[in-house]
Formats: C-alpha cells, sequence, structure tokens
C-alpha cells in the first residue's frame, strides 16, 4: 500500500469518529450460556442517519475505510448503516476518542487566546484537571478494549468452576 492510500485510509478512518452512531457488544452472559451456541450476535458499529444520501456518504466513508458495509435498514425513523466486526468497532471507537481529543485541544486553544484581566479562575482550572483526567480515562478504556473481553466473564459475578473449589 502506498503513502497516499496509507494517509487516505487514515483520514477516512479518522472521519468515521465524527460520524453519529453506537456501538453494540455481543451479550457476554448469552453466549456463554447453556444455548450459547445459537447466539449469534457480534460487534457491531451502527451508523444513524436521516435521509439516503446521508446513508450514501456514510457507505461512501465506510468503504473507504477499509471496511465492509452491511445493508441499511429502517429503525424507527432514522436510517441505520450497521458495519459488523471487532475490528470495524475498535476503529470507530479509535476515530471517535481521536475526534474528542482534537475537539478538547481545539476548546483549550480558544481558552487560552481569550486574555482575563481578572487572572486564572480556580473554577476554571479544576475543571479543565477534571475535563483532562476524563480524558485519559476514556483514552485508556479505547486502548484497553481487548483485554475487556477477557473480564467480562468475571464481571457478570458468576463463579467458574476452579473458583468453586476455593470458596469452601
Amino acid at each position: 500500500m502506498s503513502r497516499d492510500e496509507t494517509a487516505g485510509l487514515r483520514a477516512a478512518q479518522l472521519r468515521l469518529g465524527r460520524l453519529p452512531g453506537y456501538v453494540r457488544r455481543p451479550d457476554p452472559a448469552r453466549r456463554s450460556g447453556e444455548q450459547g451456541h445459537t447466539y449469534k450476535k457480534g460487534w457491531e458499529v451502527r451508523f444513524t442517519a436521516r435521509s439516503e444520501a446521508e446513508i450514501a456518504e456514510i457507505r461512501d466513508l465506510v468503504v473507504a475505510a477499509g471496511f465492509a458495509p452491511a445493508r441499511p435498514f429502517f429503525k424507527g425513523h432514522q436510517l441505520i448503516q450497521p458495519v459488523y466486526g471487532m475490528a470495524a468497532v475498535q476503529a470507530y471507537l479509535a476515530a471517535r476518542q481521536a475526534a474528542e481529543d482534537q475537539a478538547a485541544r481545539t476548546a483549550v486553544g480558544r481558552e487560552r487566546r481569550t486574555d482575563d484581566p481578572t487572572g486564572p479562575d480556580p473554577a476554571a482550572s479544576a475543571a479543565g484537571a477534571a475535563a483532562a483526567a476524563a480524558e485519559l480515562a476514556r483514552r485508556r478504556a479505547v486502548e484497553a478494549f481487548p483485554a475487556q473481553l477477557g473480564r467480562a466473564a468475571a464481571a457478570d459475578g458468576r463463579i467458574t468452576t476452579s473458583e468453586a473449589g476455593r470458596t469452601g
């Protein structure tokens, strides 16, 4: 892949983060239960649109980002463009995080350009520190995304057979 193609792919993936949408995750309790072999739901990103023209733009961006869009459908009064797979979910979450980081940097830049004759505001400093901590927590959540899959079974509170012998 040439450098221009890689740059275009990266730009398309970053634009995905600015699109309205949400992520659907599989239910670990249903997948690990007795009927887990019949539970077929997987990882999915659903982009939302209000018109067919918006769906066409979303489909073009999804293809440019290197993913295969599925057939769009209506849900309520919205058109939904699904994209299946864990790779699509990870790319969307990373792009969303990058878009939020860019928005935060832009907001901080605007705050720095305003001249405040009274000096720094303690409440604004505390709010900025809280926003920075929230951004760090979001970034860590995106980076730890694959690791969360292994912890999902432990998070639902069930005791495994290996733990049952230790609880006496």
